[in-house]
């Protein structure tokens, strides 16, 4: 069971850890939800899948993105840049540089709440 979150004040934000990586938790719909990932130089989320579609943009850092498709992606980000992860991809983030991105999960990552 998910608290639907409308609006979050900067105050009101819900810090959570995963893989080793600080993030917020934002906004909560009612199918999708949006975090802010907090990564330091040197982060790595290895390689996993989860049944979310996984969609982000990088505000700040530079980070590789490998996504197992295909077309098998293999990718530096910058800031400004964005993406776009099917559900059920195998695919992993390493931080060149640490920095801010924004990822948005449709339906909710239960994880994360």
């Amino acid at each position: 069971m998910f608290v639907k979150k409308t609006v979050v004040k900067k105050n009101e934000v819900k810090q959570k850890t995963f893989k080793g990586v600080l993030f917020d938790v934002l906004a909560i719909g009612e199918k999708s939800m949006v975090t802010k990932m907090n990564y330091a130089k040197g982060n790595l989320v290895t390689t996993h899948q989860h049944p979310h579609e996984q969609c982000g943009y990088v505000v700040s850092g530079q980070y590789r993105l490998k996504i197992e498709s295909p077309e098998n992606i293999d990718i530096v980000l910058n800031p400004g840049d964005s993406y776009a992860i099917p559900g059920k991809t195998p695919h992993s983030f390493e931080v060149i540089t640490g920095g801010e991105v924004v990822d948005v999960f449709t339906p909710h990552r239960e994880d994360y709440l």
